[in-house]
């Protein structure tokens, strides 16, 4: 069985990320995640999301990128879009944290779910550094080539455009912000959204009114944070 794995990259965003996708490195992570499904073994998301993120948005589509690290790893809950669940899935706490810092920096009302889809099609790149993990095994496909591909994803847009929003939560996804000029781009950095960090730096972070206030400096489009259907 192969998974075809540069195959399955949108056609929007083939020609930036070839490079990557045609590399020895590429290769290998396509045989392992190969081999981890020939040998029975339950991979998150399902095969056929792993890059949700992207065909949701073309490059030229993209006003902010919320950085995540890997996809949850318990049943059902991953479906590609960084800190998104499905509908009927319950809300993870990071998530949870999120809405709470929304309703305390933009006085709306959380949302009663966990899908964040309509976010994606406003414009916010919702991304994982790793797009897949195994059941259950919180970081078991770091280092097998997928940060190669979405560090190229992170550079392309922050050289393709101006004017972009990066949320960089946390050590893990701030070590992204080496691909982005500070000059060209607006780069909010906090602590991460889960609980074990949430109360040093994310809550009242304001990166929410942040982001729009940006964004209307630059004569874009604002995010409507409260519309995730």
């Amino acid at each position: 069985m192969s998974v075809a794995l540069a195959k399955q990259i949108p056609a929007a965003w083939q020609p930036a990320l070839a490079p990557v996708a045609e590399s020895a490195r590429f290769a290998q992570l396509s045989g392992f995640l190969d081999a981890e499904l020939l040998a029975g073994k339950t991979v998150y998301p399902p095969r056929e999301h792993w890059f949700a993120a992207l065909a949701d948005l073309a490059p030229d589509d993209v006003r902010v990128v919320i950085l995540g690290q890997d996809p949850y790893h318990g049943a059902g809950e991953a479906h590609g879009l960084s800190f998104s669940v499905p509908h009927g899935v319950k809300t993870p706490p990071s998530l949870r944290n999120i809405w709470q810092e929304i309703a305390r920096d933009l006085g709306v009302t959380p949302a009663q779910h966990g899908n964040l889809a309509g976010w994606s099609r406003q414009g916010v790149l919702l991304l994982n550094s790793v797009l897949t993990v195994e059941a259950d095994r919180a970081g078991s496909h770091a280092k097998r080539g997928w940060e190669a591909l979405t560090d190229a994803v992170i550079a392309e847009l922050a050289q393709r455009h101006e004017g972009l929003v990066f949320m960089l939560w946390g050590a893990y996804a701030q070590k992204k912000a080496a691909h982005v000029d500070v000059r060209r781009h607006c780069v909010l950095t906090s602590a991460h959204p889960s609980p074990l960090s949430a109360y040093r730096g994310f809550l009242g972070n304001g990166h929410f009114s942040k982001a729009n206030a940006y964004l209307e400096q630059h004569g874009k489009a604002l995010i409507d944070w409260a519309q995730v259907e």
